[in-house]
Parts: C-alpha cells; sequence; structure tokens
C-alpha cells in the first residue's frame, strides 16, 4: 500500500529532505532536469521549508505524522480484514520507505504482489510515480513475483458507497458541498490526451467519456464527485470541484479552492462542507490547508460555518470496501510485468 510520503519530523531539516526527494522527481516537476534543480535546490528549499515545518507542528499526532498513523492504521485494518494477505504501507518519498515495504514482503514469502497506489484518481504524480518506483525497487532487489496493480477506482462503487456515507451527516439542504481535489499542472492533464484534439480544446472536456480522457486526473475527479452527488441526491447548485495545493509558477488546474471558497462566501453561501477524495488519508493537505487555511479565508470573506470531512482512513465501511477493491485486483496483472 503505498502513500505519498511524510517528513518523519516537524523540523525544517526533516521536511527539506522530504521536499527534496519529492519535488526533484521528473513525474512531480516535468520541466527539463537543469531547470527542475534550479527551481527545487535555488528557491523552493530555500524558503519553504521554514514555512511548512510550523504547519506540520500544529498537526503532529504523538504516535508521529498523521498520513503515516492514518495509512498505518488502513493497513492493519485491512490485513485483518482480509485476513489471508500480508499488507504493508510503503511512502514514495519518506518513510517507511517502498524499498523497506518488498523487503518485509519478500522475506515472508510472498509469491503473489499487488502494487497499490492509494490515490483513487489516476496521475502521473502519484499513481504512476508510485508503480514505477515500485517495480525499480523490486528489480534492485531480483524478486519477480507475479505482479499485479490496484490501477484508478475513481467511480467503484466500493469506494463511492463510504465517501458518501461519510459525507451524508453534514449535508442538510442548507450547507453548499465543495469537492477540493488535489491540483495538478494543466501540462499533466494535457499529456494524458494522446490524441492532442480533447483536452482543454472540447468545451466541458472531462464531463465526456472519451478514449481521450480514459486516464485524464482532471476527467477521474469528475466521476468520482458525479458518482457521490448522484448518491446523495444533490442537485447541480448544490456542490462544485475545486483543486487544492498549488505549487510553483506553472498553471494549475481552476478554480483553486481558496479562490473557490473566497466566491463562495461573498455569493452569501454562509455554510459550506469540504470534502477531499483525492486523499484517502488525512494529513498536512486536509488537517492544516483545509481545517485551518482554508477555513480562515473563508471566514475572512463574511463565511460562518465550514466543516472539513475527514478522510476514510481506517473506517470500517471503507475498509470492507477496499478489501473488496483488493480482491478483484488480483485478478489485474500489472502492464509491465
Amino acid at each position: 500500500m503505498i502513500n505519498i510520503g511524510t517528513p518523519d519530523e516537524p523540523t525544517v531539516e526533516s521536511v527539506r529532505r522530504y521536499l527534496r526527494d519529492f519535488l526533484l522527481d521528473p513525474d512531480v516537476i516535468d520541466i527539463p532536469a537543469p531547470l527542475r534543480h534550479l527551481l527545487v535546490r535555488g528557491i523552493i528549499l530555500r524558503t519553504r521549508p521554514r514555512k511548512i515545518a510550523p504547519r506540520y507542528s500544529d498537526i503532529w499526532m504523538e504516535e508521529g505524522s498523521p498520513l503515516r498513523v492514518y495509512t498505518q492504521r488502513m493497513a492493519d485494518a485491512l490485513r485483518d480484514n482480509l485476513g489471508d494477505m500480508e499488507c504493508e504501507v510503503g511512502m514514495r518519498y519518506g518513510n517507511p520507505s517502498i524499498k523497506y515495504a518488498l523487503e518485509k514482503l519478500m522475506d515472508v514469502g510472498v509469491d503473489d504482489l499487488l502494487i497499490a497506489p492509494l490515490f483513487p484518481q489516476h496521475a502521473q504524480a502519484t499513481t504512476e510515480s508510485s508503480t514505477k518506483e515500485a517495480v525499480r525497487q523490486l528489480e534492485l532487489l531480483g524478486w519477480k513475483p507475479n505482479l499485479f496493480e490496484i490501477g484508478h477506482f475513481e467511480e467503484d462503487s466500493s469506494f463511492i458507497g463510504p465517501l458518501a456515507e461519510s459525507i451524508r451527516p453534514y449535508i442538510d439542504g442548507k450547507k453548499h458541498l465543495l469537492f477540493s481535489y488535489h491540483g495538478l499542472p494543466v501540462s499533466h492533464i494535457r499529456r494524458c490526451d494522446k490524441s492532442g484534439s480533447h483536452c482543454l480544446k472540447v468545451d466541458s472536456c472531462c464531463s465526456f467519456r472519451l478514449p481521450e480522457n480514459s486516464m485524464c486526473y482532471a476527467h477521474h475527479c469528475n466521476l468520482t464527485t458525479q458518482a457521490v452527488t448522484s448518491l446523495l441526491g444533490l442537485s447541480d447548485s448544490d456542490f462544485s470541484i475545486s483543486y487544492q495545493s498549488r505549487l510553483g509558477p506553472a498553471k494549475w488546474l481552476d478554480p483553486s479552492t481558496i479562490s473557490k471558497v473566497e466566491e463562495l462566501a461573498k455569493s452569501g453561501r454562509k455554510d459550506i462542507v469540504i470534502v477531499s477524495p483525492a486523499f484517502l488519508a488525512d494529513g498536512l493537505e486536509t488537517l492544516e490547508e483545509l481545517d485551518l487555511e482554508v477555513r480562515e479565508h473563508f471566514m475572512a470573506h463574511g463565511g460562518e460555518n465550514l466543516v472539513v470531512v475527514k478522510c476514510l482512513n481506517d473506517d470500517p465501511n471503507w475498509i470492507e470496501g477496499l478489501g473488496k477493491i483488493v480482491r478483484r485486483a488480483f485478478k489485474k496483472p500489472l502492464l509491465e510485468n
């Protein structure tokens, strides 16, 4: 089970190490290597760690980083649910590493290995990067189990059902529901359209289900939103989509979450509920960015009440659903295998 990762400690140096590994990945910042190193080492790493370390301190748990704690709880609960499978956590960046998790599975004699990036919507910077790193580490270890992949599951009922039920208690017909997905540079989105004729060239391009956008992150976000709002019986005016966590000068998916909550507040929406379905485990992006930073911005522009729905974490309904997704995934061999 692969999640994105986290610093080992809420310190400037630990955050710097984490950001260095994360942002120097060409699947995350996909510009020529010299420019990427100049941007990351010359600009971002000089300033951002000092800004982010205190934010990690604000949410740090007694057991450690929230993302690591909640991901491990998810793995432990899934292991209990499945009963006959080993479940290990590896972070794409940071600890426990993907290599560490693979070594543990190899040592207990695993023959069939499911690579399971915990990202419902497919993206180059998350699913692809995690899978490639797992395959690379397997090659370095000289281990050749039978490989399977979990793939993307943006509208799988085993995911949508628990997600919708986690939101339902907060919806009363008066509150506006904002789906805040992790943002991506537009260049990542365009690359998914191999035809070059659909992405951002057709009105509402993410709303259509076509071969051109079958692996498009923004399209997957739309599918998740449509599936959840349909299950909750919401009309188009009851919800919105936005994208959070922008970084760097590139053009990113619009609208940003920070601008969207401001727009909602100025339009008279006093009560909003935010859910972030790109994250399965709570971390900095939900506990700090949404619950503190975005909340403060909403209130400053006239909002009165903002609720951030917790990620699914180890919710029993989600663990049951994840168990079903995992069992089905063992029927999908990894294409690279």
